[in-house]
């Protein structure tokens, strides 16, 4: 049991973890099954073609790395040194260059079971490294779109867009993203490139469909959405004023979603054929959502989640992922933060636990259940560096919270890292062990 609250004003409350050590007939071998060039399992070797891939071999999805063989993406977000004064000067007197810092970082990852990294990270600085990882390039398509046509705000974590409706109807987003993909083209040819993100958080409620008729119609930007959502009513009910139900709902919210994801992994392909369309990075309600999970089944190779609020991962959750998006997914951001880290650890949504060994233990637990589900080919801790409480320029969710696996001095936590280091290096057996 390790104890673990939401916010610091909350009561602590005891969580069952799972660890590597309590698993039944499993002995640690840190080693055994040898990994590939790209990390992927040496052992076993597939169709091979030259970049990855997402195959299913039973019951088991995985992908498979431009050797062939079989690999599950482990990985770190937001690698990237941070920019204000105090983490500059800290970086300039560990390692003396940001090319140092990344040959070293590399390394440190690599070290502790690690194969990639995330979203965020600095992957024209890592991509020179002698020991190269995977990466996963984030774009902003929406949110880019929505700030050309005034339409963006901040809010913790991601964009906000008016009535959380994003304009993916408006009649010049296509073209916006076809001329933003023109840059991936310069990285098609790259087989460490595992695939592209194509945005973050997108806001998806449930009722969109109703937020969306109720849009400022004055506003030639917000317009579109309004119209194409009466038209898509009077389609369905014959009326554009006809009551709407749930079903109404989650149907255009699926709409929604499958325009999306068709239009932005539509220009991904046309400059870049060669790599995965992940899709936005999804959070919050809609992972429950039947709708966008068949949308993004329908449009992307695999699936990216953002999970917060689940100490463990459900059965029923990854249920409803399995049987709506048929895919497989990856968990793109987890983590847990250290109340004995000397941050007050206001900001973000990840857990708060009261040591590094406490935290190690959340990610043990988290990790075996996703493994455990057959469904998930990565996850990605959030994220390489704590944050700077007196960087104002951050995220509003990334304030003054303990997150990383290093300090703002770049000093590892050696409990977290211990346990994440154990079970990193035993991805691929344990996958075996759970397939028996």
């Amino acid at each position: 049991m390790v104890d673990a609250k939401r916010k610091p004003e909350d009561e602590w409350a005891p969580h069952p973890t799972r660890t590597l050590r309590q698993l039944s007939g499993f002995t640690p071998e840190a080693g055994k099954i040898a990994a590939g060039k790209f990390g992927g399992r040496a052992d076993r070797t597939v169709w091979a073609a030259g970049f990855f891939r997402v195959a299913r071999e039973g019951q088991r999805w995985w992908f498979i790395d431009p050797e062939g063989h079989p690999f599950i993406h482990v990985g770190v977000c937001s690698t990237a040194p941070g920019k204000s004064a105090r983490i500059t000067a800290a970086l300039q007197e560990k390692f003396g260059t940001e090319k140092a810092w990344a040959e070293a970082t590399s390394k440190l990852l690599r070290e502790n079971g690690f194969n990639g990294t995330g979203g965020w990270s600095a992957v024209d600085l890592l991509r020179s490294t002698k020991e190269r990882l995977v990466y996963t390039p984030s774009w902003n398509f929406m949110a880019e779109f929505g700030r050309s046509k005034r339409l963006t705000f901040q809010q913790p974590g991601h964009m906000g867009y008016p009535g959380d409706c994003i304009p993916v109807f408006h009649p010049e987003f296509a073209a916006f993203c076809d001329d933003y993909a023109k840059p991936l083209a310069a990285t098609k040819n790259d087989p460490w490139l595992l695939g592209h993100y194509s945005d973050n958080e997108l806001p998806a409620p449930a009722d969109v469909l109703d937020k969306s008729l109720q849009l400022d119609t004055a506003n030639p930007a917000l317009a579109p959405a309004a119209e194409h959502a009466r038209r898509w009513l009077e389609s369905r009910k014959g009326s554009a004023k006809a009551a709407v139900t749930d079903d109404d709902r989650e149907a255009f919210r699926e709409h929604v979603f499958e325009e999306y994801f068709r239009t932005t992994t539509a220009a991904i392909r046309k400059y870049d054929p060669n790599h995965l369309c992940l899709g936005s990075r999804l959070h919050g309600s809609v992972l429950h959502s039947p709708g966008v999970l068949r949308a993004a089944g329908r449009q992307l190779d695999a699936i990216a989640m953002n999970i917060y609020g689940s100490w463990t991962p459900s059965a029923g959750l990854i249920d409803g992922w399995k049987k709506y998006a048929g895919k497989p997914m990856m968990v793109t951001e987890f983590y847990a933060k250290g109340a004995d880290s000397g941050f007050a650890n206001t900001t973000g949504a990840g857990w708060l636990v009261p040591t590094q060994q406490d935290r190690a233990l959340f990610y043990q637990n988290f990790v075996l259940a996703l493994l455990e589900s057959r469904q998930c080919v990565g996850w990605h801790w959030f994220k390489y560096q704590d944050n700077d409480p007196e960087d104002p320029t951050t995220d509003p969710s990334n304030r003054d919270s303990n997150k990383g696996i290093v300090t703002i001095r770049y000093e590892t936590y050696a409990p977290l890292l211990d346990g994440m280091r154990e079970l990193n290096r035993e991805v691929y057996r344990l996958a075996d062990y759970f397939d028996r």
